[in-house]
């Protein structure tokens, strides 16, 4: 079959199992297959039977509910490319609004050679795009998950970052208090509530569930890590976090109690507030 016309037939595919985005992902797994950013291009051009078969299998994957990032096995994340698959959460474009806020701390404080960690840090996509944007920096990347582990690992690798990798539960006192004298701490912590639990798109249930709930009200983790983790912060070290949508108030109030100062918020690229920084003002 040419390409075009396998394309059409993909298409078609994915839109009667009603995929969402089915053009795209059918391009992207093109691209992927074909080994060619713009396989439409020749679209007379004959697909080998080989690669047919495997765009095919991918397409059924797809109609099965599988997300099309762990088909791929890689998706990029502030212009890096990275490993994902089972058992991590995929990176997503709302989390760069993250680094952009650290990037301006580092900017507004001055700090040359900052101490930084990420917590729950998943397949390490902040912790990596941090590295790579301040490589004078001493950026750690924590994470409990030996699934999630495998592939922060392959990430640093295949970024050629010297991020420091600790395994560890960021809601245990006893681990967080080896910690000390940071200048940032950044998480995008599991924040869905139990109501958004029930309602997750078929794909994104295949993502695992210990890296996206956060309890009833999706405000378990930052309860319990703000106490644990501002004691890791220097005085005038930061604290940033990434939240779900319309959570800002409780987040708010959570910093407030733990005499955090400077709580700023901003909003990701479909307009939602979504991150916050705060400033620790106690010693």
């Amino acid at each position: 079959m040419v390409r075009q016309s396998l394309y059409r037939y993909c298409v078609e595919l994915m839109e009667k199992a009603e995929i969402p985005d089915c053009g795209f992902d059918t391009l992207c797994i093109f691209q992927d297959v074909l080994e060619d950013k713009m396989p439409l291009f020749q679209p007379e051009m004959e697909v080998p039977a080989d690669k047919e078969s495997a765009i095919l299998d991918m397409v059924n994957k797809r109609i099965s509910g599988i997300p099309l990032q762990y088909i791929l096995g890689e998706w990029e994340f502030w212009g890096l490319p990275m490993k994902v698959g089972e058992g991590v959460l995929i990176p997503r474009p709302d989390t760069e609004t993250l680094i952009e806020d650290i990037l301006g701390i580092v900017r507004e404080k001055q700090l040359k050679s900052p101490k930084i960690a990420d917590l729950c840090s998943g397949s390490g996509c902040i912790a990596i795009a941090l590295q790579k944007e301040i490589p004078t920096a001493q950026v750690c990347a924590v994470e409990l998950s030996e699934k999630a582990l495998v592939y922060l690992r392959q990430n640093t690798e295949l970024n050629s970052v010297p991020v420091e990798i600790i395994r560890g539960d960021v809601l245990s006192a006893e681990f967080a208090a080896d910690f000390r004298d940071f200048d940032i701490i950044a998480s995008n912590p599991p924040y869905l509530t139990a109501q958004d639990m029930t309602e997750l798109q078929s794909e994104v249930q295949k993502e695992p569930q210990s890296a996206l709930f956060g309890g009833n009200d999706g405000l378990d983790f930052y309860r319990s890590m703000t106490p644990l983790w501002k004691n890791a912060l220097k005085k005038g070290g930061c604290l940033c976090y990434e939240f779900g949508m319309g959570q800002e108030e409780d987040i708010k109030l959570i910093l407030e109690e733990n005499n955090f100062a400077n709580i700023k918020f901003s909003r990701d690229g479909g307009g939602i507030i979504r991150t916050v920084t705060a400033e620790k003002t106690e010693v």
